[in-house]
């Protein structure tokens, strides 16, 4: 039975994931395994040493339940960096590679045009997700470590992250236009699996940029403006 309105720490960890199996992804972005038994939310996030506001305000929002303004006030901005990183890991060392894999055995490469046409633009949508995602790694993460430990370095503001925070789904589009509408599949069984995973993982995409714009942002302008008020 599915649960009507947002997720609290009294209810079932095994009934949030029964209903919503896209949570096992932020599940184990925070670092949380199963075999909980009928343990709740706030008893697996303990055990876990995760910060539960953080886990329901992230579970909440990719759920559609409420607005981001409602669960800023319970956030761990390093629980919430830590879930990012993983999320970061997770594209570029599994969830990309695969689909790269996937492709590769569901295409004919044997010199078509289409096929190479195919594969460049997925690569170039890698490096695009490469750039976008180390960018946050060697500047904003440790900018944002700087100001958990008091210090605010100069020349830098999360403000500068948010104006260039592009999204990369652009060439995602293409690349599904061209699967779609003009690769003569042999069979389909192959390359629509992959389609599959390609639309899920443009889906996950959006949903960390997501996170990132409307929990990690706000958050991160908190933490400068209380420090600033000390000076």
């Amino acid at each position: 039975m599915y649960k009507l309105g947002a997720y609290n720490q009294d209810d079932r960890m095994s009934d949030l994931v029964c209903d919503n199996y896209p949570v096992l992804l932020v599940m184990s972005r925070f670092g949380i395994a199963l075999g909980f038994g009928d343990k709740s939310i706030g008893e697996v996030c303990r055990e876990n040493g995760v910060h539960t506001g953080t886990f329901l305000a992230v579970v909440n929002l990719l759920l559609n339940e409420g607005e981001a303004e409602e669960y800023r006030g319970d956030i761990s901005v390093g629980a919430l960096l830590g879930y990012l990183h993983n999320s970061h890991d997770y594209f570029l060392h599994f969830r990309l590679p695969a689909i790269r894999r996937n492709l590769l055995g569901a295409i004919d490469c044997g010199g078509k045009d289409i096929a190479i046409a195919i594969f460049r633009f997925f690569d170039e949508y890698v490096a695009e997700v490469q750039k976008h995602m180390r960018y946050e790694e060697t500047t904003v993460f440790p900018y944002v470590n700087a100001l958990l430990r008091g210090e605010r370095p100069a020349g830098y503001s999360i403000a500068v992250f948010r104006k260039r925070h592009d999204q990369v789904e652009a060439k995602l589009t293409e690349l599904k236009n061209i699967l779609i509408k003009y690769y003569p599949a042999s069979g389909s069984n192959e390359l629509n699996s992959v389609l599959f995973d390609i639309f899920t993982c443009e889906q996950d995409l959006a949903s960390h940029n997501y996170i990132e714009d409307y929990l990690f942002v706000p958050a991160i302008q908190e933490l400068e403006r209380k420090i600033e008020e000390t000076r």
